[in-house]
Order: structure tokens, then sequence, then C-alpha cells
């Protein structure tokens, strides 16, 4: 009988963990030539999480949990998740219902006809407009400047095989791009389209800086464009003030009575060249800081617990 490894991140998601155990045992009850199990790591959530897990995990030995220490973030935690199941397919469902377990058997499906890796995209969602909008542009855009093979619109749902699980567990980085790993590995794929629910309870954890980190790490570990990009647009911008200055120069020459340049043109091109250089030291800084996460190699997340682990 294979076993089926179901891996659900959660941090302050005491409203939704009990209805996504009962929505999941619902999809693999249709399911019983398959073994399976339900393993949450929590990133030491503050509020009933772990109490209410732990009290459903009292009666449901499918249901395993890992309690972090601390917070460890929304791409650390996960990584490691993926490490700690064993099954012969690891399926990841996000714990706020916006990844719909109804998934389960057609990404199953796909698996069992010969694919390593199952994506579910998102082609529709009930979100924020204004965000779906600004994540597909995202998207978009990392796809069209980066090195190899990126999703557009997914956001980490599917299911893994082990090869693939295998693999991660030899990979030696202490703040892993996991959508960027998926499309770069070049594990055999399908996508499986599906419309986003709209979130009905709690309230999501990411805000400008969680969506800004995730975004910068895209771009850093699957694309060099920013940096060349940086170095293409100072050679043309010297190029541009030093055909300014010869005009300048000239005009100066012809016009010398009447011609005043004025303090209002060194004023607009201080800035604008000053706002430039600030802008590419930004993106400078962000492979500077890849790089010291990279060389400090801190482990992924430290563990406070186990729960229902005993039969591994």
């Amino acid at each position: 009988m294979k076993k089926i490894s179901i891996l659900t991140a959660c941090y302050n998601e005491e409203d939704n963990v009990e209805i996504l155990i009962s929505e999941v045992k619902k999809q693999m009850e249709k399911l019983p030539q398959y073994e399976y199990e339900h393993v949450f790591i929590d990133n030491a959530s503050t509020d009933r999480t772990v109490e209410i897990l732990k009290s459903i995990a009292d009666t449901d030995k499918h249901v395993k949990i890992i309690v972090n220490v601390r917070n460890f973030g929304h791409i650390r935690s996960p990584f490691h998740g993926f490490r700690q199941c064993y099954g012969d397919a690891v399926i990841s469902l996000v714990a706020d219902l916006q990844d719909p377990p109804e998934l389960i058997p057609q990404f199953i499906e796909k698996w069992e006809n010969g694919y390593k890796i199952v994506v579910g995209v998102k082609n529709k969602s009930k979100e924020n407009p204004i965000m779906y909008g600004i994540r597909k542009i995202f998207y978009g855009l990392l796809s069209k400047i980066s090195e190899t093979d990126q999703i557009k619109n997914f956001t980490g749902v599917g299911l893994y095989d082990k090869s693939f699980v295998d693999v991660l567990r030899t990979i030696d980085d202490p703040y892993p791009y996991f959508r960027g790993l998926v499309g770069e590995l070049g594990f055999a794929r399908t996508e499986v389209t599906y419309t986003q629910p709209k979130r009905e309870r709690g309230s999501t954890k990411n805000n400008f800086y969680t969506l800004y980190d995730m975004a910068m790490l895209g771009f850093v570990n699957h694309s060099k464009v920013p940096l060349r990009l940086a170095s293409f647009i100072g050679f043309g911008a010297a190029i541009m003030s030093l055909l300014a200055a010869i005009i300048y120069f000239v005009y100066k020459l012809i016009y010398w009575d009447n011609f005043q340049t004025g303090t209002a043109p060194l004023v607009i091109g201080l800035f604008f060249f000053s706002s430039i250089q600030l802008f590419f030291i930004g993106i400078i800084g962000e492979y500077i800081g890849a790089i010291h996460t990279q060389v400090r190699k801190r482990p992924l997340v430290i563990e406070k617990e186990r729960y229902n682990f005993e039969n591994n």
C-alpha cells in the first residue's frame, strides 16, 4: 500500500486546522487503497493552533505535528517540513483552505500516470483582485527574466514524488526558493488548474514585507538580469550625460552672452542619477544579503517537539 504524506505549514490558524483535517480525511476516504499521514509543521503559533492539533492527534493517528521553537518564517519552515515526510508522495496544502483539498484525488491520479510532480496553478482567484493582479505580474516578470523554467500563478500547492523530496534533502540551502526549485530540478511535471477560494476564517499572515521577501528571493535565486540591468543603465546614463555635456558646451560657445544654464537642470539631473544609484545599490544589496545568508549556514529550523511520530 502506497503512503501519501500531506504537509501543512501553519502559524496561528486555530480557525482552520480542524476543518482542514476533516476535509483532507474526506478526500482520503475516497482513496482507501492509500495509507496517509497529515503532517503539520507549526511555526510557534501564539494562539490555540497547537492545542487543537494535539487534541485531534490524540484520537487520529494520521495527524502528526512538528512545533518549532520560534517563528522561522514562511520559507524555511515548509521546506524543513518536506524533509520530514517519507511517504511515496508528498502533497503540500496551506492551512487557510485556499488550496482546496478536493484537488488531492486529481493530484494522485496524475501522479499514478507517471508524473513526478503535479502542481496546482491558479487560473482564477476570489481573493482581492488588486493582489491577484500584482501576483500575476510578478509571476509573469519572473518567468521572463529567470534563467530556469518558472511556473506562473504557482504558490507551492501540489504533489511531489519521493524522488523529488529525496533531492530536496541533499540541497544545502538555508533560505531556499521552493517554487523555483520545482522548475529548476527538471522532474517530469504536469499542472492542475483551480480557482482559488476566498479565505473564510482568520486573517492572512502575509504582509508587504513577506511578499517582498518572497519576490526578491525569486529574482536573486534565479536571475542575474537585475545586476546586468544596472550595468547597462549605468553605461547608457553615462553616454547620455556625456552627450548632454557636449551639447551644453557647444551651445554655450555659440550663444555665449545669451545662454544661461540655470540650476534647474543640475538639480533635476543630480536627483535623477542619485535615485538610480540608490535603486541599484539596493539590488546589489539583495544579492549580497543572499550570499550572507548562505555563508552563515544556519539550520532551516530548530524543533521544539514532535507529536505522534512514534510509529515513524
